[in-house]
């Protein structure tokens, strides 16, 4: 009895099983859509209305350096790890005068509460001139528009 000692050659499979892929993708969309509300970061003011243009950002399209006022007249600084923790007037100047002289074309930008008082928005708007800031620009949201009957 003559035995066929020929062994049969398989063909290299050429295929990917992309099935883990789609199963680590899923996952991974799951984990962002859970922690992209935690993102933004910052603090809770009633900003005020006001019928305004929007401001052009520059060319290099460097984030703004905002800095908050809330209805307490505690100051915010959104930039850094803590920027929910308030932050008093001469922490405050020094870390945006290290930001501006890092980039000095850094726009800087006040978000002051509605019920804030004038003096605390004022006397941060005087501390940014003083850490460099060309110029401070003051966050508003649009006023809602209501159908005249």
């Amino acid at each position: 009895m003559a035995v066929n000692n020929k062994r049969q050659r398989r063909k290299p499979m050429a295929e990917i099983n992309v099935v883990p892929y789609i199963d680590v993708m899923l996952v991974l969309l799951i984990i962002f859509m859970i922690t992209a509300p935690m993102l933004t970061q910052g603090v809770k003011v009633d900003l005020p209305e006001a019928a305004a243009n929007a401001v052009v950002p520059p060319d290099d399209n460097s984030e703004p350096l905002v800095v908050s006022v809330d209805a307490d007249g505690y100051f915010y600084l959104a930039f850094g790890d803590k920027q929910d923790q308030p932050i008093d007037a001469q922490e405050l100047q020094v870390k945006v005068a290290a930001v501006l002289r890092r980039s000095p074309k850094t726009p800087v930008m006040v978000k002051g509460d509605n019920a804030a008082n004038y003096g605390q928005v004022v006397t941060v708007m005087a501390l940014l001139q003083l850490a460099g800031a060309p110029s401070v620009g003051l966050i508003t949201k649009q006023p809602e528009i209501t159908a005249a009957h």
